[in-house]
C-alpha cells in the first residue's frame, strides 16, 4: 500500500518538471533516424520516457528516504 502511494505521488510530482525542449535541427534528424512519422510521434515519444525516468528516480529517492529516516524498524 504505502509503496503504491510513493509511486503515484512520484508521478504527480513529476509533472511539475519541466520536460526537454528540442530544436527543429535535432528534431528532424531524430524523426529520420528512428523512422517517425512526425514530430507528434517524436514527442509523445520523448514525454513518455521523460516523464517515467523522472517518476522511477523520484520513487527510488523517496523510497530511501521513506526506509532510512521513517519507517519504524523491529527488533526481531
Amino acid at each position: 500500500m504505502s509503496a503504491g502511494g510513493i509511486l503515484l505521488l512520484a508521478f504527480f510530482s513529476c509533472l511539475l518538471l519541466p520536460a526537454p525542449a528540442l530544436t527543429i535541427e535535432l528534431a528532424q534528424k531524430l524523426i529520420a533516424m528512428f523512422h517517425l512519422l512526425d514530430i507528434n510521434q517524436l514527442y509523445t515519444i520523448i514525454f513518455c520516457l521523460w516523464f517515467l525516468g523522472l517518476g522511477a528516480i523520484e520513487y527510488f529517492v523517496i523510497r530511501f528516504i521513506w526506509k532510512r529516516w521513517f519507517s519504524i524498524e523491529r527488533d526481531a
